[in-house]
């Protein structure tokens, strides 16, 4: 009995190694060349002595449209990223350009978001 109730336990996994095979794919897949283009990013901060301090100060890091979508912050707020940026992240700004930068960020807020 003991032998007949094995047989039939394992009566389903030999069925479940018979089943319908999928043919082997024998057409070698084909490659071709592709070109694509890239979307360009086109630097939004504004022209003059604020956008360039801000272009040689930040965008080694950060995008221009990152700077641009900043939300409204206090000048001290400001000053303390600056800070922030050149102690914590080691951000070669010179200490002598923190009051300019906060102006021109403080600035930026007033632009027209991207």
């Amino acid at each position: 009995m003991r032998l007949l109730l094995t047989a039939l336990a394992l009566l389903p996994l030999a069925a479940c190694g018979q089943g319908n095979e999928a043919p082997a794919n024998t057409t070698a897949p084909q490659f071709a060349a592709a070109s694509i283009s890239l979307p360009t990013d086109e630097p939004t901060l504004p022209a003059g002595p604020a956008g360039e301090l801000l272009t040689n100060s930040c965008t080694a890091c950060h995008s221009p449209d990152f700077l641009m979508a900043q939300p409204p912050l206090k000048p001290e707020t400001w000053k303390a990223e600056v800070t922030k940026m050149r102690s914590v992240y080691h951000a070669s700004i010179a200490p002598s350009d923190d009051e300019k930068i906060v102006a021109a960020l403080v600035d930026l807020q007033k632009q027209p978001r991207p």
